[in-house]
């Protein structure tokens, strides 16, 4: 995929699930990055440990696959050590919109190629989730703070379970972000575009794991019983190839206004 003079480009990977993610991730990236001449890689890894939560280990091995910036959600939490590596590390966020209370940062600013600096901002929705702040308040606080720190552009991955919720947002965002693209459901939307002002969207991005044969990286059997029996189960993760889900964003350099979306899938 030829990119033009003036843009960057972000490739945008959904939840990494467990070790087949993130050795798709280590695998595929580096040569999928050459490939694509991105500019900047995020992905969510708010599951990269073993399905549920993050590590710094996985953090970081993140990292040295390619990874620039590492999103999250809800899941950030389950290891403690994981809190002091958002409180210093750059490149891990969490969801803005969970106040000061906790540790780490909703969003950051990021150098990229030729003087241009990208905001990204992480959020994580309240419909069918645990009570948070606001994340449309949140959201603009935080843009406002990333324009005055001199974002060319900004980013958006918004975590959030509901269709309705993600949608809402890429309209709310309309015309200020250059993307607003969704996380947490693990499936792949198709409602990929670019408004006429710029914002490119996307409720879901999908996911970085076994896909084809799991439901949402997971064994299929173990989340079968629990709907069959409506009783508790202890997940595992799915076995078989991984694929990696996703976006790429290009974006003009010139008027930090989105180009164009495509999806990366499988």
């Amino acid at each position: 995929m030829l990119k033009q003079q003036g843009i960057c480009r972000i490739l945008c990977l959904g939840d990494v699930v467990g070790g087949p993610g993130r050795r798709a991730i280590g695998e595929r990236l580096p040569g999928l990055r050459a490939e694509l001449t991105a500019d900047m890689v995020i992905a969510n890894g708010e599951n990269a440990s073993g399905g549920i939560g993050l590590t710094p280990a996985n953090f970081q091995e993140l990292l040295a696959a390619g990874v620039d910036v590492v999103t999250s959600g809800n899941h950030i939490w389950k290891y403690k050590e994981m809190h002091a590596c958002l409180n210093t590390h750059a490149a891990a966020l969490r969801p803005a919109n969970y106040g000061d209370a906790v540790p780490g940062k909703g969003f950051g600013l990021y150098s990229l190629p030729d003087g241009i600096n990208a905001g990204v901002l992480n959020l994580i929705g309240r419909v069918f989730m645990e009570p948070v702040n606001c994340p449309f308040q949140a959201a603009d606080a935080a843009l406002s703070a990333l324009a005055g720190k001199g974002a060319h552009f900004c980013l958006v991955d918004f975590h959030a379970e509901a269709s309705s919720e993600k949608r809402a947002m890429v309209h709310y965002l309309d015309g200020r972000a250059a993307a607003v693209l969704g996380t947490h459901t693990h499936v792949q939307t198709a409602d990929f575009r670019v408004s006429p002002l710029g914002t490119a969207g996307m409720t879901d991005l999908g996911m970085c794991g076994v896909e084809e044969d799991s439901i949402i990286g997971m064994d299929k059997e173990v989340i079968i019983k629990r709907f069959v029996t409506g009783l508790p189960q202890s997940f595992k993760l799915a076995k078989g190839s991984a694929s990696l889900n996703g976006a790429i964003i290009d974006i003009d350099a010139a008027s930090g206004k989105a180009a164009a979306i495509h999806p990366l899938r499988g």
